[in-house]
């Protein structure tokens, strides 16, 4: 299995620069992205061979991988977990005022009525 310039140029250069994204090496295998969920299980495998560097880029980024400027930059907060989703239950509950419902006190202060 010869890898392709395009993959091998993803895995040196363009790994680095993802957060939570690690490389394991099988020689003589060909590249395979396997997504593990929080608790380690795998998710699916994309097989990465037949893909241009550009496409597995795009692909990183559609799944919630974050890309860092340089391989040593901090990563945001919000992106720490990246690319694991949180399910909708560890959200924390909409306050009552997100929806406009229920005006605090201190809006009506701001916009007296006229």
């Amino acid at each position: 299995a010869g890898h392709s310039p395009q993959v091998k140029a993803f895995v040196t250069q363009d790994i680095p620069l993802y957060h939570n994204l690690e490389m394991k090496h099988l020689p003589g295998a060909d590249p395979e992205l396997v997504l593990l969920s929080l608790q380690y299980e795998e998710l699916e495998r994309i097989p990465l061979s037949d893909m241009t560097r550009e496409e597995i880029n795009q692909l990183m980024q559609d799944l919630g991988f974050y890309r860092k400027e340089t391989p040593d930059a901090p990563v945001p907060e919000e992106f720490q977990f990246a690319p694991a989703k949180p399910l909708p239950i560890l959200l924390p509950p909409q306050a009552p005022t997100a929806n406009g419902k229920t005006p605090s006190k201190h809006d009506k202060e701001e916009h007296p009525d006229l």
